[in-house]
């Protein structure tokens, strides 16, 4: 697993497929998606080859409820004995994160040819053991890390995806409904409503971001609103 600084205080967790990120507050720490199930102990050593010590992890923020996302979810929500991690998620995708549903597939009818193409030809990952949700959230909710992370409800790659948005430092944690492959920003691909995805990449968009970073790409890391604008504005 590849560890790089974005911040001093955020570190992109990178695996074979996606990532997760690390925001690192004095004495505890906050994870942002968790990879693939059976990626606990890589973070583990992610953490401390940082300095720090998984022990100072407080919550788990889940962007949605793939299992390239939350797979390791319910062995982080373990660590310490279980229940001094927290996990939250929107309370639209908590059922599926429980296991109490299945994940819903992504619809083709409006997206171009070659998503379907890219969705036949994607590797098949572990599924997510179902985790618990400590704490369902909602649009407008504030997380306490980083001065304050605003949920930002942005459905359409699934109906409970969510962005964090950190006004103090200006960070946007986009999840998939943004992704930014090879220099190109784009509307997440594999949704399960196209139309209501583009509208959350509006909404992102207009939100005031220096740093935004996705749950498959390159961080942008100068000016990231409008890059976001631009590829929104592009969109359709």
């Amino acid at each position: 697993m590849e560890t790089v600084e974005i911040l001093p205080e955020l570190y992109l967790l990178g695996f074979e497929i996606g990532q997760a990120y690390l925001w690192c507050d004095p004495g505890e720490l906050t994870l942002i998606d968790t990879g693939v199930a059976g990626s606990g102990e890589a973070i583990a050593r992610a953490i401390r080859s940082l300095g720090r010590d998984p022990a100072e992890l407080r919550r788990v923020l889940l962007t949605h409820c793939h299992e390239d996302h939350a797979g390791s979810a319910a062995e982080i929500a373990g660590w310490g004995g279980g229940g001094r991690v927290q996990v939250l998620a929107h309370r639209l995708d908590a059922p599926v994160i429980r296991g109490e549903r299945p994940p819903l597939p992504p619809v083709f009818d409006d997206a171009p040819a070659w998503e379907e193409e890219l969705w036949a030809a994607k590797p098949v990952l572990p599924p997510a053991p179902p985790a618990r949700v400590d704490v369902e959230l909602a649009d407008g909710d504030v997380v306490d890390f980083g001065g304050g992370a605003r949920v930002v409800a942005v459905p359409g790659h699934t109906d409970g995806s969510a962005a964090f948005h950190l006004p103090g430092p200006r960070v946007l944690f986009t999840g998939d409904a943004v992704a930014n492959v090879g220099g190109r920003t784009i509307l997440g691909v594999f949704n399960r409503d196209r139309t209501r995805a583009i509208e959350s990449f509006h909404r992102l968009a207009a939100l005031d971001a220096q740093v935004a970073v996705f749950g498959h790409g390159e961080p942008i890391t100068s000016d990231a609103a409008a890059a976001l604008r631009a590829a929104a504005a592009s969109t359709g």
